[in-house]
Protein backbone atom coordinates (compact mmCIF):
# COMPACT_ATOMS: atom_id res chain seq x y z
CA UNK A 1 0.00 0.00 0.00
CA UNK A 2 1.36 3.15 -0.90
CA UNK A 3 2.11 5.69 1.64
CA UNK A 4 -0.25 8.93 3.06
CA UNK A 5 0.73 11.77 3.64
CA UNK A 6 2.63 12.23 6.86
CA UNK A 7 0.83 13.53 9.89
CA UNK A 8 2.40 12.07 12.75
CA UNK A 9 5.63 11.04 13.85
CA UNK A 10 6.51 8.53 16.66
CA UNK A 11 9.12 8.39 18.57
CA UNK A 12 11.44 5.57 20.77
CA UNK A 13 12.36 7.16 23.82
CA UNK A 14 15.60 5.19 24.35
CA UNK A 15 18.61 5.41 22.42
CA UNK A 16 16.51 8.03 20.42
CA UNK A 17 15.22 10.35 22.52
CA UNK A 18 17.40 9.65 26.07
CA UNK A 19 20.69 8.30 25.95
CA UNK A 20 20.68 5.02 28.36
CA UNK A 21 23.84 4.27 30.33
CA UNK A 22 23.05 0.76 32.05
CA UNK A 23 25.61 0.02 33.41
CA UNK A 24 25.60 2.85 35.77
CA UNK A 25 22.21 2.03 37.22
CA UNK A 26 24.12 -1.37 37.55
CA UNK A 27 27.27 -0.36 39.39
CA UNK A 28 24.65 0.62 42.22
CA UNK A 29 22.46 -2.29 42.44
CA UNK A 30 25.44 -4.31 42.25
CA UNK A 31 27.04 -2.76 45.36
CA UNK A 32 27.43 -5.22 47.64
CA UNK A 33 26.24 -8.21 45.58
CA UNK A 34 28.17 -11.31 44.23
CA UNK A 35 27.65 -9.99 40.62
CA UNK A 36 29.44 -7.70 38.30
CA UNK A 37 26.97 -4.79 37.27
CA UNK A 38 26.99 -7.10 33.76
CA UNK A 39 26.24 -10.02 35.46
CA UNK A 40 23.09 -8.50 37.02
CA UNK A 41 21.81 -6.69 34.10
CA UNK A 42 21.70 -10.11 32.14
CA UNK A 43 20.10 -12.02 35.05
CA UNK A 44 17.73 -9.40 35.50
CA UNK A 45 16.57 -9.06 31.55
CA UNK A 46 16.09 -12.57 31.80
CA UNK A 47 13.99 -12.89 35.05
CA UNK A 48 11.14 -14.46 34.26
CA UNK A 49 9.34 -11.46 35.42
CA UNK A 50 11.24 -9.08 33.34
CA UNK A 51 8.57 -9.09 30.99
CA UNK A 52 5.22 -8.85 33.49
CA UNK A 53 7.55 -5.60 34.76
CA UNK A 54 7.83 -3.92 31.23
CA UNK A 55 3.94 -4.63 30.47
CA UNK A 56 2.63 -3.06 33.59
CA UNK A 57 1.56 -6.83 35.56
CA UNK A 58 3.81 -5.65 38.67
CA UNK A 59 3.92 -2.42 40.69
CA UNK A 60 6.73 -0.67 41.53
CA UNK A 61 6.73 -1.93 44.81
CA UNK A 62 6.73 -5.70 44.32
CA UNK A 63 9.54 -5.10 41.61
CA UNK A 64 11.69 -3.49 44.46
CA UNK A 65 11.26 -6.42 47.05
CA UNK A 66 11.09 -9.07 43.78
CA UNK A 67 14.70 -8.22 42.96
CA UNK A 68 15.75 -7.51 46.75
CA UNK A 69 14.73 -10.71 47.35
CA UNK A 70 16.22 -12.23 44.16
CA UNK A 71 19.69 -10.99 44.63
CA UNK A 72 20.16 -10.30 48.28
CA UNK A 73 19.95 -6.66 47.63
CA UNK A 74 18.98 -4.32 50.56
CA UNK A 75 17.93 -0.80 49.15
CA UNK A 76 14.90 1.09 50.70
CA UNK A 77 12.65 1.51 48.10
CA UNK A 78 13.36 5.16 47.46
CA UNK A 79 17.17 4.23 46.81
CA UNK A 80 16.03 1.68 44.75
CA UNK A 81 14.11 4.21 42.55
CA UNK A 82 16.79 6.61 42.36
CA UNK A 83 19.55 3.83 41.36
CA UNK A 84 17.14 2.38 38.98
CA UNK A 85 16.50 5.76 36.99
CA UNK A 86 20.44 6.18 36.40
CA UNK A 87 20.07 4.46 33.36
CA UNK A 88 18.48 7.82 32.06
CA UNK A 89 21.02 10.95 30.93
CA UNK A 90 19.67 14.06 32.15
CA UNK A 91 20.48 15.39 28.48
CA UNK A 92 18.22 15.22 25.96
CA UNK A 93 19.91 13.25 22.72
CA UNK A 94 17.47 15.51 20.40
CA UNK A 95 17.65 19.35 19.38
CA UNK A 96 14.78 20.39 21.48
CA UNK A 97 14.14 22.58 18.27
CA UNK A 98 13.91 20.07 16.03
CA UNK A 99 10.95 18.72 18.00
CA UNK A 100 9.40 22.12 19.00
CA UNK A 101 9.72 22.17 15.18
CA UNK A 102 8.05 18.81 14.12
CA UNK A 103 5.32 19.50 16.56
CA UNK A 104 4.29 22.39 15.08
CA UNK A 105 3.65 20.57 11.81
CA UNK A 106 2.53 16.79 12.87
CA UNK A 107 0.91 14.87 15.84
CA UNK A 108 3.89 13.70 17.85
CA UNK A 109 4.30 10.44 20.13
CA UNK A 110 5.95 8.70 21.95
CA UNK A 111 6.03 4.67 22.12
CA UNK A 112 8.43 3.16 24.54
CA UNK A 113 8.58 -0.34 26.22
CA UNK A 114 8.97 1.09 30.22
CA UNK A 115 8.38 0.53 33.39
CA UNK A 116 6.49 2.25 35.87
CA UNK A 117 9.27 3.88 37.41
CA UNK A 118 10.94 5.01 34.47
CA UNK A 119 7.78 6.70 33.33
CA UNK A 120 7.47 8.71 36.25
CA UNK A 121 11.03 10.06 36.56
CA UNK A 122 10.97 11.02 32.68
CA UNK A 123 7.30 12.64 32.76
CA UNK A 124 8.83 14.94 35.87
CA UNK A 125 12.23 15.78 34.30
CA UNK A 126 11.85 15.62 31.10
CA UNK A 127 10.11 19.36 29.57
CA UNK A 128 10.45 18.41 26.13
CA UNK A 129 7.77 15.12 26.82
CA UNK A 130 4.83 18.19 26.62
CA UNK A 131 5.44 18.45 22.89
CA UNK A 132 4.26 14.59 22.65
CA UNK A 133 0.65 14.65 22.66
CA UNK A 134 0.06 11.15 22.78
CA UNK A 135 2.47 8.56 25.03
CA UNK A 136 2.64 5.04 25.00
CA UNK A 137 4.12 2.99 27.53
CA UNK A 138 4.48 -0.73 27.39
CA UNK A 139 3.08 -0.94 31.19
CA UNK A 140 0.55 1.13 30.43
CA UNK A 141 -0.95 -0.76 27.16
CA UNK A 142 0.16 -4.15 28.49
CA UNK A 143 1.80 -5.03 25.56
CA UNK A 144 5.46 -4.23 24.42
CA UNK A 145 7.42 -3.94 21.37
CA UNK A 146 7.47 -6.08 18.92
CA UNK A 147 3.72 -6.99 19.88
CA UNK A 148 1.10 -5.09 17.26
CA UNK A 149 -0.88 -3.91 19.98
CA UNK A 150 0.95 -1.15 21.08
CA UNK A 151 1.96 0.06 18.04
CA UNK A 152 -1.80 0.48 17.46
CA UNK A 153 -1.98 2.38 20.03
CA UNK A 154 -0.10 4.73 19.55
CA UNK A 155 -1.65 5.44 15.74
CA UNK A 156 -4.94 5.17 17.94
CA UNK A 157 -3.38 8.28 20.43
CA UNK A 158 -2.33 10.31 17.23
CA UNK A 159 -5.82 9.50 15.14
CA UNK A 160 -3.77 8.29 11.73
CA UNK A 161 -3.53 5.55 9.65
CA UNK A 162 -0.76 3.79 9.61
CA UNK A 163 0.42 4.79 6.35
CA UNK A 164 0.23 8.67 7.54
CA UNK A 165 2.65 7.71 9.92
CA UNK A 166 6.49 7.92 10.39
CA UNK A 167 8.14 5.84 13.31
CA UNK A 168 11.78 5.94 14.70
CA UNK A 169 13.91 3.46 16.64
CA UNK A 170 16.92 2.43 16.92
CA UNK A 171 16.36 -1.50 17.40
CA UNK A 172 16.08 -3.05 13.64
CA UNK A 173 13.22 -5.32 14.80
CA UNK A 174 10.72 -2.81 16.42
CA UNK A 175 11.34 -0.55 13.04
CA UNK A 176 9.99 -3.59 10.78
CA UNK A 177 7.51 -4.34 13.15
CA UNK A 178 6.00 -0.96 12.47
CA UNK A 179 6.57 -1.52 8.35
CA UNK A 180 4.73 -4.57 8.85
CA UNK A 181 1.99 -2.85 9.76
CA UNK A 182 1.99 -0.20 6.93
CA UNK A 183 4.04 2.74 8.79
CA UNK A 184 7.46 4.48 7.30
CA UNK A 185 10.29 3.53 9.70
CA UNK A 186 13.38 5.11 10.37
CA UNK A 187 16.07 3.05 11.89
CA UNK A 188 18.02 5.63 14.38
CA UNK A 189 21.77 6.23 14.16
CA UNK A 190 22.19 9.61 15.05
CA UNK A 191 20.78 13.14 15.07
CA UNK A 192 22.33 13.91 11.67
CA UNK A 193 20.88 10.54 10.12
CA UNK A 194 17.19 11.40 11.60
CA UNK A 195 17.17 14.83 10.10
CA UNK A 196 18.29 13.06 6.59
CA UNK A 197 15.99 10.63 6.34
CA UNK A 198 13.06 12.42 7.69
CA UNK A 199 13.76 15.03 4.46
CA UNK A 200 13.83 11.43 2.20
CA UNK A 201 10.37 11.11 2.84
CA UNK A 202 9.73 14.67 2.54
CA UNK A 203 8.85 15.58 6.87
CA UNK A 204 9.67 19.53 7.07
CA UNK A 205 12.33 19.37 10.08
CA UNK A 206 12.92 23.42 9.14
Amino acid sequence: MAAGKVRAIIFDIGRVLIGIDVARAMRGLASGLPLSPEELWHAIEKDPCWRDWQEGRISACDWHLHINKRFGGSLSFQEFTDTWNLVLHPEPLQDIQLLRTLAKRYKLALLSNTDPIHVAYMESQYDFFSLFAARIYSCAVGAAKPNPIIYREALRGCGVRAQEAVYIDDIPAYVEAAKSLGMQAVCYQSPEQLKASLAAINVKAQ
